[in-house]
């Protein structure tokens, strides 16, 4: 062997244990931990909100960690209260921990549009359980959620004609008086039930009433006063209690039927006699009805709620989408959203889950039609 022989070797050998070193140096370096953010209502007037779709990430991010990977996942909350103000100064600092990865979330649609600027800077996915508002994925919407928002549920062009025929149902010549809170959500579903209502009776009224007003004594007599028999309602649920309490109070007696803002588990607390027979939309199935009774134990086992909330469903399949992908070996925010966008994912009720260019899941999802009886939310089935 020759001196020139000798030292090609010897580079050669120096090359592959650099190269070695480099590569025990990354391996060492992957993490054994990711985060995923819950964003959502945690406290204020729209806590429940938020507290019923929390145990569906908990849960799903405990069997996870239960089957020992090699990367666990920890769950972080924040909470925007489903105040879009709120969600603008929190959005930040979640961008800015590194260790998120992915967002479940948000609830309320004002607070992803609020959060849409930080999270889409910092390439931060959200896959959201409840934010239905059709302007989070329209390509014309200037504040659109694109490429980083997607959602597991159908949006409010789903749920406004299904609020319609659920407020109708079992009406004689409808006639339909229409309320929005004037939130992001709120006036968006109200929006895309006109439509729907002028095909299915007559509309008599409309009007809105900002989030947080005490009295509703107004819009109440307006309401008895057209004659309506059927009053739409979209906005969230202290608003709708107390509307649907004045409503009664007035002696109003027809339908009093509102969307999936409404429909959480401390409704029937709120509005007590007045809310029997509240009618409610949700493009969401309940929980317990999807699984088996081991999956319905162990689930009460890791959050310690007996009966499951509404979009549980949803969440446990927002999170499950954040899992299949770190299963994948998807450990970045960048590889993340790759994954989101592209992938095809399994949802709990055994459909499969695909997004659209713009964060919709493809084929929609069924709207559930939902009533007050005493003092729970029943599920009647698909509206």
């Amino acid at each position: 062997m020759n001196k020139n022989s000798k030292h090609v070797l010897a580079v050669v050998a120096a090359s592959a244990l650099a190269l070695g070193t480099v590569v025990t140096s990354q391996a060492s370096a992957a993490p054994k931990e990711v985060t995923i953010m819950f964003q959502g209502p945690l406290t204020g007037g729209d806590a429940q909100l938020g507290q019923d779709q929390l145990p569906g990430a908990i849960f799903a991010i405990a069997e996870y960690n239960a089957t020992n990977p090699k990367v666990k996942i920890k769950l972080e909350k924040a909470d925007s209260q489903c105040d879009g103000t709120v969600a603008a100064n929190i959005a930040p600092g979640v961008a800015a921990n590194k260790k998120v990865i992915g967002v479940i979330g948000t609830s309320c649609s004002g607070e992803a549009r609020n959060s849409f600027p930080s999270y889409i800077a910092a390439g931060l996915t959200m896959v959201s359980p409840s934010a239905t508002a059709v302007g989070l994925t329209d390509p014309k919407a200037p504040d659109r959620g694109y490429p980083i928002f997607h959602r597991v549920l159908a949006n409010d062009k789903f749920q406004a004609p299904a609020l319609v025929k659920v407020g109708a149902k079992g009406v004689t010549s409808p006639k339909f008086y229409i309320v929005d809170d004037l939130t992001t959500y709120g006036a968006g579903l109200a929006l895309y039930a006109m439509p729907a209502a002028k095909k299915a009776g007559t509309i008599v009224g409309t009007d809105s009433v900002t989030k947080g007003t005490a009295d509703y004594s107004s819009v109440s007599t307006k309401v008895k006063a057209s004659g309506a028999n059927v009053v739409l309602y979209a906005g969230y649920t202290q608003d709708g209690a107390k509307f649907v309490k004045s409503l009664r109070d007035s002696g109003y007696t027809g339908v009093f039927a509102a969307g999936d803002g409404v429909n959480t588990s401390d409704l029937p607390g709120l509005t007590g006699k007045a809310g029997e027979g509240l009618r409610l939309v949700a493009p969401d199935v309940p929980f317990d009805l999807l699984v088996t009774k081991e999956k319905l134990a162990a689930f009460t086992k890791a959050t310690g709620v007996k009966v499951p909330g509404l979009y549980v469903t949803s969440t446990y399949d927002a999170a499950n989408v954040f899992i299949a992908c770190i299963k994948k070996g998807k450990l970045t925010r960048a590889g993340i959203q790759s994954c989101v966008a592209q992938g095809t994912f399994d949802g709990v009720s055994g459909a499969k889950i695909k997004f659209d260019r713009y964060g919709d899941i493809i084929g929609g999802a069924p709207v559930g039609e939902f009533v007050v009886k005493g003092d729970k939310i029943d599920y009647v089935g698909i509206a």
